[in-house]
């Protein structure tokens, strides 16, 4: 899947391929200029939004795939707040702290039922109680199998009531996390910060933020849904109805997949 990018040299449009690392080293086609893009997002908000933008274009079953995804480096992502949220309260190095992290990570990498069992206990110490969360009914397990696994073809409405629940569930843990993921976006700057220490002399660097499902929701201010009335809080919305919202308010932000 590409997005789209603009040469910082000559304005021309280049469409530009999601990479792992998110960063995307480019060569103009038009003027031959060389720049790097670093996108500031992280990767289970690029497949949840790659799903959303196969569910909007009628891509049912390539949708589950990218939620189920999606969910998984979401814990991934979890783990790594909270590790680095606790190494953050001690006199150790922010650096020394994520590469141990990174070192501890190479032994469940491969592994997501270790990796479902790191999420646990991270949950636990961190809110002092059993995540409610991870059983198969809570998670749709049972439906991702069927689709993933034996070549079930879902219909819409079954993708859209699975991504609900994804949805809800990251958004959840985004708000319980709250402050603590700015641990992981320094991990991501850092990151950045070794690639661009290697860019030779003449290679332009540019920092973009897509819109996306939960970018929109996470650096947007305190959650929460406000009623007409001013002054007054609507009931919390469900599932289903706050990925419907969500939908109608930030799918049409990612049109910048459409078609490329």
């Amino acid at each position: 899947m590409h997005f789209p990018t603009t040469c910082p040299a000559c304005a021309h449009e280049v469409p530009v391929e999601f990479a792992d690392s998110a960063v995307h080293d480019v060569i103009c086609p038009a003027c031959g200029a060389r720049y790097v893009v670093f996108v500031r997002k992280h990767k289970f908000e690029v497949l949840f939004d790659l799903g959303t933008r196969a569910l909007m274009d009628g891509y049912a079953r390539e949708a589950v795939a990218s939620f189920a995804a999606a969910l998984e480096r979401f814990f991934e992502f979890y783990v790594r707040s909270f590790a680095l949220e606790r190494a953050a309260g001690t006199e150790g190095d922010f650096t020394e702290a994520l590469a141990a992290l990174e070192g501890t990570w190479r032994h469940v990498a491969s592994q997501s039922e270790r990796q479902v069992g790191m999420l646990a206990l991270a949950y636990l110490l961190r809110e002092g109680r059993a995540p409610d969360f991870l059983t198969p009914g809570a998670l749709g397990a049972d439906f991702r199998n069927r689709v993933i696994h034996r070549g079930y073809l879902p219909r819409r409405e079954e993708v859209e009531a699975y991504a609900a629940r994804v949805f809800a569930l990251i958004d959840r843990l985004l708000t319980e996390l709250g402050g603590s993921t700015a641990h992981a976006e320094l991990a991501q700057e850092q990151a950045f910060a070794a690639h661009l220490a290697t860019l030779p002399e003449g290679v332009t660097a540019v920092f973009e933020e897509h819109p996306g499902m939960f970018r929109a929701r996470r650096f947007g201010g305190p959650p929460g849904d406000k009623a007409a009335v001013p002054g007054k809080t609507a009931p919390p919305l469900n599932g289903a109805q706050a990925f419907a919202r969500a939908l109608a308010e930030r799918g049409p932000g990612l049109d910048v997949f459409k078609g490329r």
